[in-house]
């Protein structure tokens, strides 16, 4: 009979260059809390309270909406990119990104 030989469970030698690395990080997490605080702000009800917001029925819908979809940015927040190419991506997104998403929280608060 033959014996199977289990692989080793290693992790690759990461072949990103740190300051890569850290760059893509932290433009990530501010575009993704950018987002975060536009969310907050777009869902708030409009004229009423948070705990009045059941009464209109458009601000409830708003309101969840919102919820789900700063769960689903909390979530994002904490899964990183996996490989060289997805760190570039956010290099070079959170460039053009941030400055965006900055414009945009001050222009609705």
């Amino acid at each position: 009979m033959a014996r199977l030989e289990t692989p080793e469970a290693k992790l690759p030698a990461p072949d990103t260059p740190s300051a890569l690395r850290i760059a893509a990080i932290v433009l990530r997490t501010v575009f993704i809390v950018l987002l975060l605080m536009l969310t907050i702000r777009v869902s708030l009800p409009q004229s009423e309270t948070i705990w009045t917001a059941y009464e209109t029925p458009a601000d409830l819908l708003r309101f969840c909406l919102g919820l789900a979809l700063c769960v689903w940015f909390i979530f994002q927040l904490f899964h990183g990119p996996n490989d060289t190419q997805g760190y570039r991506t956010w290099l070079y997104l959170g460039l053009v990104a941030v400055p965006f998403a900055l414009i945009c929280l001050f222009a609705i608060w």
